[in-house]
């Protein structure tokens, strides 16, 4: 059979392979799309686990504390007054405390029935990191998309460091708000231990001298005012250069409707540079106080 003059099967041909590419993209792009869909459901399995353990060992911690005061109590009160039932009151409480750590264990152990183990969701977390990763260098980006994805990998681990440092610092601050109180209590107690008769002005005399005691404790430890002055100080400024950018004064006065661009990077960097002030400081106020010294104190009130 001849081949007539009109056959465009080039065209066609081009046609054919222009299709099975889409159809390519399209399937790497639903592919992709399932496993960040993984990924995040990997991070909420993991977070979940995380908060539930948490949940279960401070339930187990208050319960065995709660039984241990319980026996140490009542042997206590036995022994010294050889009365057990002059400790009834805090049997009750610790009674109390006991029956609610078990019952927050049994909710934790049905609340995390269907997830998987930490380490599994570990596992499964860095499994799904790995196979977007790999789908994500497959693909050949050019240098703007490999750009693009290396912020996004540095994010993850920016909110990791972040959440090792919040949970570290919590612990540092209980343990040294537990140190502040204990001070403040002992000193309370060898107050109140003198042999003479109590009456309500001295009980009400060593309260009110208690909390004062641990209200400058937390007060010269954390800083508040220092913190409210700085992050105030930090918004204003923030602030003046929103202003500034909208109403196209200041710095930002030789930048006209053309040059907006060039000013919203202008605006990018010093703000930038506000915020890194006040992690700076954030930081300074965090160290000892023989080691922390602030670029500016804030004025006494």
């Amino acid at each position: 059979m001849a081949r007539e003059f009109d056959d465009d099967a080039i065209r066609r041909m081009w046609e054919a392979d222009a299709l099975l590419r889409v159809r390519k993209r399209n399937d790497e792009e639903r592919i992709y799309t399932v496993t960040a869909n993984l990924l995040i459901d990997a991070q909420e399995k993991l977070v979940r686990r995380r908060r539930l353990d948490r949940i279960w060992r401070t339930g187990c911690v208050v319960g065995w504390l709660s039984l241990l005061a319980a026996v140490i109590g009542t042997v206590i009160a036995g022994v010294t007054t050889g009365d057990p039932a002059r400790f009834v009151l805090g049997d009750l409480i610790c009674s109390s405390l006991l029956v609610m750590s078990l019952l927050t264990l049994v909710g934790v152990y049905f609340a995390g029935r269907n997830l998987p183990t930490l380490q599994r969701a570990k596992a499964e977390l860095v499994s799904a990191q790995e196979s977007l990763w790999t789908q994500k260098v497959s693909r050949w980006p050019d240098l703007p998309d490999r750009r693009s994805r290396y912020r996004e990998e540095v994010t993850t681990a920016i909110e990791q460091y972040q959440a090792d440092s919040r949970k570290y610092r919590r612990i540092h601050n209980s343990l040294q708000s537990l140190i502040m109180i204990g001070s403040a209590l002992t000193t309370t107690i060898a107050a109140l231990d003198t042999g003479k008769e109590l009456t309500w002005q001295s009980v009400t005399l060593t309260a009110i001298s208690f909390a004062i005691t641990v209200a400058a404790m937390f007060t010269g430890y954390y800083k508040f005012r220092e913190r409210s002055y700085f992050l105030q100080q930090t918004a204003d400024a923030i602030e003046q250069e929103a202003n500034a950018v909208t109403l196209g004064i200041g710095p930002y006065s030789e930048f006209d409707d053309v040059g907006e661009v060039a000013a919203l990077k202008l605006f990018t960097q010093r703000v930038e540079e506000h915020r890194n002030e006040q992690r700076r400081r954030q930081q300074q106020l965090d160290q000892p106080a023989d080691q922390a010294t602030p670029s500016s104190q804030p004025p006494a009130v």
